[in-house]
């Protein structure tokens, strides 16, 4: 994998991704103790997941959920600038292939409001010795039954340091999902044991509250010369404001430059515009999308201008 990937929607090809969206965005107040809601606002951070072909079962365990500001992305992991959105007692398990459609929420905050661009997920570290079951760990279709471990190297001091921007507005709460994805996340070492990397983890930011939603997936392709980033745009019929809206970065693969993107949305129809430097802009046709079902575009094919 070339780059990471940040978005309000996430890839078919891996993730937690960091990703997207359904946790709402409510209106409401925060602030407290005579703090002014004008600089302070909630932000709730939620998980969900795509669907594996291969994988039954991916189970981690989470110590720790910290969100960066924008320009302290080289920041120490004590750094006192970092929020912690929470920190559990005992460590928090979940397995991410059971929150298809679905999201788990993870902590809430109130914290400055500001643009961010990054969450940090800190692992429990895998026990050392024989006999000692992995607490992140993966179990294969073919044998549902045995526990590979996940080699996570640096999640359990500085984390799984997932990127995207997303914004906390002052007086509100805010939410973001971390939409897993495990095809991507998930990278096999050629000798039995698999990687966790958080280029298969996206951060979502919805627009709107989403309490029942459906996805719209494909894969933003060139052939000739890699794209390196593009902004994507949901936008429902008849309408010119968009519902979803991020970045998506290209990973070489295949001498193709792709990068997989999934927009979790309520149901109805829609067109998922892109946009990357020196190729021209994409809109795809109108598209159905319905409650928990994926409606997919296939290979979103850049063109130069």
């Amino acid at each position: 994998m070339k780059r990471s990937r940040g978005f309000l929607v996430a890839g078919r090809f891996g993730i937690l991704w960091l990703a997207v969206l359904a946790l709402a965005l409510l209106q409401g107040c925060s602030g407290s103790g005579g703090t002014s809601v004008s600089s302070t606002g909630t932000l709730k951070v939620g998980l969900t997941d795509k669907q594996s072909d291969e994988f039954a079962q991916v189970v981690v365990s989470i110590k720790e959920v910290r969100v960066v500001p924008a320009g302290l992305e080289n920041a120490a992991d004590n750094d006192a600038r970092l929020p912690v959105v929470v920190s559990y007692a005992t460590p928090h398990v979940v397995d991410v292939l059971t929150l298809r459609f679905q999201q788990e929420l993870l902590g809430t905050i109130v914290l400055p409001a500001g643009s961010y661009s990054q969450v940090r997920l800190i692992l429990e570290a895998n026990p050392n010795g024989q006999g000692r079951p992995p607490v992140n760990y993966l179990t294969l279709k073919t044998a549902p039954t045995v526990q590979i471990p996940l080699t996570t190297p640096s999640a359990q001091q500085s984390g799984l340091k997932v990127l995207g921007s997303f914004t906390v507005r002052p007086g509100i709460i805010s939410a973001i999902l971390l939409d897993f994805d495990p095809n991507t996340a998930i990278v096999a070492r050629g000798n039995g044991d698999y990687n966790l990397k958080p280029t298969g983890i996206r951060i979502v930011q919805p627009a709107t509250p989403l309490t029942s939603f459906g996805s719209l997936s494909g894969t933003i392709v060139s052939t000739f010369k890699d794209w390196s980033s593009a902004s994507v745009l949901v936008v429902p019929q008849a309408s010119s404001t968009p519902v979803a809206a991020g970045t998506v970065f290209s990973n070489l693969s295949s001498n193709r430059w792709i990068g997989p993107v999934t927009a979790f949305v309520p149901g109805g129809i829609y067109r998922l515009h892109v946009q990357a430097r020196g190729f021209a802009p994409y809109s795809s046709p109108l598209t159905a999308v319905t409650a928990g079902a994926d409606s997919p575009l296939g290979d979103i094919l850049l063109s130069v201008p």
